[in-house]
């Protein structure tokens, strides 16, 4: 990963938490509830009212995705 990537997104991760400022807790919430075998789900609704839906159900190999990920996010974010 191109470390100069991450130091793009961090203005606009500011910018992101600025306009949504509730999202950032919620992320940090979820993240402890984020277990083998549990699900996430997502849904997005565009601007016409349509609907995409996922659920994802977590294995192991997710997991230690997530935690790695929370990992170098939380490394970067020192280094920023």
């Amino acid at each position: 990963m191109n470390p100069m990537a991450l130091v793009k997104l961090k203005p606009l991760f500011e910018k992101f938490r600025e306009n949504h400022p509730r999202i950032p807790q919620f992320m940090h919430t979820a993240a402890s509830g984020i277990e083998d075998g549990g699900a996430i789900d997502i849904k997005v609704t565009n601007a016409a009212g349509q609907k995409i839906e996922a659920s994802i159900k977590l294995n192991a190999d997710d997991i230690e995705l997530f935690d790695t990920l929370r990992k170098v996010l939380s490394e970067a974010g020192d280094q920023m």
